[in-house]
């Protein structure tokens, strides 16, 4: 075993751990569910049954992540982040019985490749966040988050662009479309609203 498991973490034996992984306290991973090389899922964090989670994905104190999610490489999962899996969520069916894990139909959050989800936010499925995208802290995505947006707020709205490490972009003097990383000098391009890394 080429991963790390505190004793009071909770992992089923059909779940699959990538070599380098660290699982913290309280945590609980469940039946078939599978995560790559180099993550790490923190103190109290839930990974549902058959969740697929890539490599180097880090998932905070506390973030609870239900099947069937989706999570790229290199996505961060903020403390107390939401993934849900239900669009119509109701403890009993319209006659009162109690439902049970067959009466529903589980609907699932993508998260792409190196996307940030920041703590507290809630993703409410069915949605996908882009690569690299941003979830502000707090806020609430009720619909698919383009690459590379920045989204905030309740429900969460689109208010700009962030590159690959995670800064806000800046748009170009004189060259509307055209935006630049301020931290790394990348040069980004719009489209239709959907941006894309310009070519070296």
């Amino acid at each position: 075993m080429n991963y790390r498991v505190q004793p009071t973490a909770q992992v089923d034996e059909s779940a699959e751990i990538g070599d380098g992984s660290s699982v913290w306290e309280l945590a609980q991973i469940r039946e078939g569910a599978r995560l790559g090389e180099g993550c790490v899922v923190g103190r109290g964090a839930y990974v549902g049954t058959g969740v697929r989670i890539g490599n180097n994905v880090k998932l905070q104190n506390y973030a609870l992540v239900y099947e069937p999610a989706e999570l790229g490489d290199g996505v961060f999962v903020g403390p107390a982040v939401v993934l849900t899996n239900d669009h119509n969520p109701r403890s009993v069916d319209p006659e009162g019985k109690q439902k049970r894990g067959g009466d529903w139909e589980a609907v699932g959050v993508k998260v792409a490749e190196g996307a940030s989800l920041g703590a507290r936010s809630v993703c409410v499925a069915p949605v996908r966040i882009g690569r690299w995208a941003m979830v502000a802290a707090g806020a609430v995505v009720t619909k698919d988050v383009p690459d590379f947006a920045l989204v905030v707020g309740v429900p969460a709205r689109h208010v700009g662009w962030v590159g690959r490490a995670g800064v806000k972009l800046a748009e170009r003097a004189g060259e509307p479309g055209v935006w630049e990383c301020p931290s790394t000098g990348t040069v980004y391009e719009e489209h239709e609203g959907v941006l894309t890394e310009r070519a070296v």
